[in-house]
């Protein structure tokens, strides 16, 4: 068969062509039928397969993590019940609204049993936080070094939480004092008490 017999060639009598030309229409008929199923049908079936596939590796992962969880579930029960006791603990430090007179008063009384001298004692207003109040107290006082470090010494060791900053300490030169006055420091600070919020309050 030569080349120029394919014009010779007609669909109407393909029964009656040469068998070389018959099996070039036959594969090209079969490459164009590979190439549709493909691009119609398995392509699209490997890309749900690799959706799949990505679905079980995420599935996989999380069960995995559950199942950790899973068998930790009673180190996580004992970790929560001590922090919920720990967290008690620290609430029944903060007083509820009938015990913060009370407490200014033993702020106020642990200062002069350091030996201070009061010149203010200031409280502001309470600000609201999650589930507290912040109450704080400006104040400035008179003493020396030491009787300052008993006084911060007897506020950490009140029964509630009372916290101290903003702490500025002065010596009688820089407070304009004649020499030989008996006071020898100034401390200015913040000092802020806490009170616990009921739930009504909260929200």
């Amino acid at each position: 068969m030569q080349i120029s017999d394919l014009n010779d060639l007609e669909l109407s009598t393909i029964g009656e062509w040469p068998t070389p030309a018959k099996a070039v229409v036959v594969l090209v008929l079969c490459a164009a039928i590979g190439w549709a199923w493909y691009h119609f049908v398995t392509q699209d079936q490997l890309e749900r397969l690799a959706q799949v596939e990505q679905e079980e590796l995420e599935l996989r992962e999380t069960f995995e993590d559950k199942q950790d969880k899973a068998a930790n579930l009673e180190d996580y029960q004992q970790q929560l019940a001590e922090m919920e006791e720990s967290f008690g603990a620290m609430v029944r430090q903060l007083p509820d609204r009938t015990e913060v007179a009370g407490l200014l008063v033993d702020v106020s009384q642990t200062g002069l049993a350091a030996g201070l001298e009061f010149e203010l004692f200031e409280p502001a207003g309470e600000q609201t936080k999650d589930f507290y109040a912040e109450l704080p107290i400006r104040m400035r006082v008179n003493g020396r070094y030491h009787e300052f470090g008993r006084f911060i010494s007897g506020l950490a060791a009140l029964p509630r939480i009372v916290t101290i900053h903003n702490v500025q300490i002065a010596a009688p030169s820089q407070r304009g004092d004649a020499p030989g006055t008996d006071v020898s420091l100034t401390m200015e600070a913040t000092v802020k008490t806490y009170r616990y919020l009921e739930e009504g309050a909260v929200q």
